[in-house]
């Protein structure tokens, strides 16, 4: 098995069951915090050792924006709030 370097990497978010996944800057998380009355640890949680999360370098404390391909709205949007885990 080779050793992972930059050379041979796989980028998971080419494949298709993979959903887009957004870190939000802070603004961006004060008005989806503000547009539904919540506190960031009221959000579902995503731990950082998430493929995905770390990918994109996500921190302990930063709002994920996860949108998934749904065959009936076109588009579903949902948020993660990362968490350092277990």
């Amino acid at each position: 098995m080779l050793p992972l370097t930059e050379k041979n990497k796989i980028d998971i978010f080419k494949h298709e069951l993979v959903p887009k996944h957004i870190r939000l800057t802070p603004d961006e998380t004060r008005e989806v915090l503000e547009r539904y009355r919540i506190q960031p640890y009221q959000l579902p949680h995503i731990e950082l050792s998430d493929p995905a999360v770390r990918e994109i370098k996500a921190v302990p404390g930063d709002v994920i924006k996860i949108i998934r391909k749904s065959p009936t709205a076109g588009e579903s949007i949902a948020y993660r709030y990362v968490v350092k885990g277990q």
